[in-house]
């Protein structure tokens, strides 16, 4: 070219052409060399000291735009669960520019805070400037910190809650977000972690103070990111939900259906009734009905409400709070069995002959109302022969029936041998301060047998019928054990004098007769939470290696879709066998069935983890005054650095550090489960039963620290003149403690 490009020219070229904007190739584009790359050169700072251009290293772009291929920062998903982007390097006037990121199958998943290298493309007529493909991910996001923040005139701080943590954080005085001294406070790691010095944190969030009622679970909510605020739009959705008439659905009024729950439940998914079957060929036979909220006429594919019930996968649990995957409108009212209201429902209806085998099912989408919520201490008393004025006038008709096709049942269960675990659930019972006042263990009746009986059934009804009609479900999967865990039940049965074969292909039964030789012995927790920690962690996937705990085939949730987002897609999944109706799966849904599988199971265990982490520091609250005191207990776990120790009264896990026990060097058995001093040769194992000292209880991590006292029924020597534990030189070392027992005692938690 003879002459310079004009500047309309250059700005043109370097708009169609975002990928080549060095110098360089600029003249190139236009022919450009000798002495007029000097005026090319002078031409481009001109239009940059013009505001037309920015610099950037070495190459130039439009004002105000991106390069084609950028690193960006995950800002999370707005109210209709799209997910956005930010540069990470802005230079331009006014805000960043918008960036929708627009997810191709197989990306991994990103989270907020999260860094990516993207190829972006600019668009116009939309409320983003920009969409994203991911190229790779290129870093998490900055570590969260949850703690109780101490001001200082530099700034101050952070004490962290986790167990895990053994480092405070400094804060600048210009990052405290106006955080007073001793409110407890959520903070992000601000630049990497230095060797030397404090690592650096800057508050995002002040939660207020620690001691107030329900800032135990506030605390677990903000620690594992649980989302606990609906979006005004998916609320105002909600809200605009209206009951639905009869129309094409089947009518199951005049149905005696009632709801036997908890005595504080607030929501009512599934409801039951059951009589004797008039068929002549089934003498002495039962059919059962089981009915469940329709949820999937209420939350449909791809709305707000969706897309917010799947981001929270389930509901989670706390003893002073529930953080529902639906909002209130829905979970406590319309999507509700309530006492005396209609309500649509998906039913099926089963029959079973005398022994317990069901014989046939159908599932109906129908249009029930319910005569009672009862819960299930009224109904055992009641068939106990104690009914209360509201029992009585259903014993007859509703309540005996159901008992005589739980009996059927239950010999049904004997058959089939699923796991026989006997493990008692805590409640932790708090006052209106939300302080700990008892700390129980839950009456197991056969009124909750009988509904987790009718659930089972159900479940297997909507799996089978799923597969008979060839439509993708997501099935409940819980794999056999691994070799290793099954050889390391074997030592320890065998340790405690029982005996768990060798030789032949694992089965239920086997492990069955285990416990049942541990029954009412000293050893009977023991083997029930080896046998538990045995076990494989359930999931969700839509293919179906079967349910080996509950020893069935085919097995699906279904019976609680106002909690578990698992069940709303069966539900759906339903709806697409039957032709119910336009909300069943789409195939948007189908082709994502193993994302949502994983996605959900993942939910499943923070909510588990965030409700563990919680009772353990409701635990530690109760026994905060208790320090000093002896209790009684027994060895749960054995680790290289201590035993952690169950106890009697409230259930609670305290650990034993080894510094504690003896002057002396433990050798930690791996196989055995066993610590063995080499002077003495005291040797703590699982199961053993001593009495212990309370000497640390700490609220706001959960960490219970005890002494060790007797070890079955004998003293155990002390240790004179060694340093405490939590005393001057050994903080350290107990935090790691800590943080390893918590994740065994996390990782035993979610193996269910």
């Amino acid at each position: 070219m003879s002459k310079l490009p004009s500047r309309d020219d250059i700005l043109q070229w370097i708009s169609d052409n975002p990928t080549k904007t060095a110098k360089r190739d600029i003249a190139r584009a236009f022919g450009i060399k000798g002495q007029a790359r000097i005026d090319l050169k002078r031409m481009l700072k001109q239009l940059e000291a013009d505001g037309h251009l920015t610099k950037r290293k070495k190459t130039y772009r439009e004002k105000d735009g991106l390069p084609p291929v950028s690193v960006c920062r995950v800002i999370g998903p707005d109210a209709d669960g799209d997910l956005f982007l930010e540069p990470a390097e802005w230079e331009g006037e006014g805000d960043a520019p918008r960036i929708l990121f627009v997810e191709k199958k197989g990306d991994p998943a990103l989270a907020e805070g999260d860094r990516a290298l993207c190829r972006l493309a600019k668009v116009s007529g939309e409320d983003h400037a920009y969409e994203a493909r991911l190229i790779r991910r290129i870093g998490t996001g900055p570590a969260k910190i949850i703690g109780l923040f101490r001001a200082s005139s530099e700034g101050g701080r952070i004490t962290p809650i986790d167990k895990g943590s053994d480092r405070e954080w400094r804060v600048a005085a210009g990052a405290t977000e106006g955080a007073k001294d001793g409110e407890l406070v959520e903070a992000e790691q601000t630049g990497p972690k230095s060797r030397m010095g404090l690592p650096q944190a800057r508050i995002t969030a002040r939660l207020g103070d620690p001691s107030a009622a329900k800032a135990v679970s506030l605390i677990a909510i903000h620690q594992h990111q649980i989302p606990d605020d609906f979006p005004e739009e998916v609320v105002a959705d909600a809200e605009a939900a209206k009951p639905v008439s009869l129309g094409k659905r089947e009518d199951l009024r005049d149905l005696p259906l009632v709801t036997i729950d908890p005595s504080d439940a607030r929501d009512h998914d599934d409801a039951c009734y059951a009589h004797a079957d008039d068929d002549p060929k089934n003498k002495g036979g039962h059919v059962v009905w089981v009915a469940i909220a329709d949820v999937a006429h209420y939350v449909t594919p791809g709305s707000r409400l969706d897309r917010e019930a799947r981001k929270r996968g389930n509901s989670t649990y706390f003893p002073d709070r529930v953080v529902p995957m639906l909002p209130d409108a829905l979970s406590g009212d319309l999507c509700s069995l309530h006492e005396g209201v209609e309500r649509a429902c998906i039913a099926v209806r089963m029959v079973l002959d005398k022994d317990g085998n069901k014989l046939e099912h159908r599932f109906v989408r129908g249009l029930m109302n319910s005569p009672a919520a009862l819960n299930y201490e009224e109904v055992q008393a009641g068939q106990d022969g104690r009914p209360n004025d509201k029992v009585a006038p259903l014993m007859d008709g509703v309540i005996a029936p159901l008992y005589a096709a739980y009996e059927a049942l239950k010999s049904a269960r004997e058959r089939r041998q699923p796991l026989e675990l006997d493990l008692p659930e805590r409640k932790i019972v708090l006052n209106d301060d939300g302080q700990v006042t008892s700390v129980a263990f839950r009456d197991r009746l056969d009124a909750h047998k009988l509904i987790e009986e009718f659930m089972v059934l159900a479940n297997v009804a909507a799996a089978e019928t799923l597969q008979e009609k060839k439509v993708p479900l997501l099935f409940r999967v819980h794999e056999e054990p691994s070799p290793e865990k099954l050889e390391s039940l074997r030592e320890i049965a065998g340790a405690s004098g029982f005996n768990l074969a060798k030789g032949q292909v694992l089965q239920t039964r086997h492990l069955n007769r285990l416990l049942a030789q541990a029954q009412d012995t000293e050893h009977a927790e023991l083997m029930n939470i080896s046998a538990l920690r045995s076990m494989t962690q359930a999931y969700y996937a839509p293919e179906n290696f079967g349910h080996f705990g509950l020893t069935l085939k085919n097995y699906a949730h279904f019976t609680s879709p106002i909690r578990r987002y698992a069940d709303l897609i069966v539900h759906r999944a339903l709806v697409s066998a039957h032709k119910w109706g336009d909300d069943g799966l789409d195939a948007a849904a189908i082709d994502g069935l193993k994302e949502t599988g994983e996605h959900i199971s993942t939910t499943e265990r923070r909510s588990m983890v965030a409700e563990r982490d919680t009772t353990d520091r409701y635990l530690a609250a109760f026994l905060a005054d208790r320090v000093g005191t002896e209790v009684a207990g027994r060895i749960s776990g054995v680790v290289s650095f201590g035993v952690f120790v169950k106890l009697d009264e409230t259930g609670a896990d305290g650990l034993v550090p080894v510094r504690g026990i003896g002057r002396e060097y433990f050798v930690h058995d791996r196989e055995a489960q066993t610590l063995r001093g080499e002077k003495t040769g005291l040797t703590l194992g699982l199961g053993q039963r001593v009495l212990v000292r309370i000497a640390e209880a700490t609220p706001m991590t959960g960490g219970l620290t005890l002494d060790l006292l007797e070890l079955e029924g004998r003293a155990v020597p002390q240790n004179p003149g060694g340093r405490r534990p939590g005393g001057s030189g050994g903080r350290r070392k107990l935090v790691k403690h800590r943080k390893k027992g918590s994740k065994l005692r996390k990782k035993a938690a979610r193996r269910k």
